[in-house]
């Protein structure tokens, strides 16, 4: 039973982390109060980045987008371009 309810909690919390990524990059990509939907390939190429620098942070949306402008010069080159439209 102990382990029927861990697998659950972790489908669960795994969900929820990649909503709130899922989130962020859509944020992060949008650059405007518009908020314009990121693209796939945008969300793609920061989603490594936000694991490798930031995943202490998630799932708060703002510190990780925070994080990432720290994180600027760490940045893959895939993902500072999203910074940069």
């Amino acid at each position: 039973m102990k382990a029927r309810f861990a697998r659950s909690a972790a489908r669960l919390f795994r969900s929820r982390r990649a909503s709130a990524l899922g989130l962020l990059l859509t944020l992060i990509a949008s650059g405007s109060a518009a908020a314009q939907q990121g693209t796939p390939e945008q969300r793609r190429a920061c989603t490594p980045d936000v694991y490798r620098l930031c995943a202490g942070e998630i799932p708060n949306a703002r510190a990780i987008t925070a994080c990432l402008r720290r994180q600027k010069a760490s940045l893959s080159p895939a993902c500072a371009a999203v910074f940069v439209q």
